[in-house]
């Protein structure tokens, strides 16, 4: 029988924080600024936030809207 999670949440695997594009790797989430390289900061839709130190940096949107899709980051 497997094992249960005790939060109830899916554990997010680490390839789920990079793609390949282009035969390269590419990291999908930004690192922490202060933090450094391997904290990954999550998305919150407006923002970035970093689960370590708490750092929080929000979103800006383009005036002009090139490819219509939406949200920049």
């Amino acid at each position: 029988m497997p094992k249960e999670n005790k939060s109830g949440g899916d554990e997010k695997l680490i390839s789920s924080y990079y793609k390949i594009e282009d035969g390269k790797l590419k990291r999908v989430l930004p690192f922490c600024d202060r933090c450094g390289p391997g904290y990954f900061m999550a998305d919150h839709g407006n923002r970035w936030t970093c689960g370590h130190c708490g750092f929080t940096k929000y979103k800006t949107a383009r005036t002009s809207n090139k490819a219509g899709s939406g949200e920049d980051y």
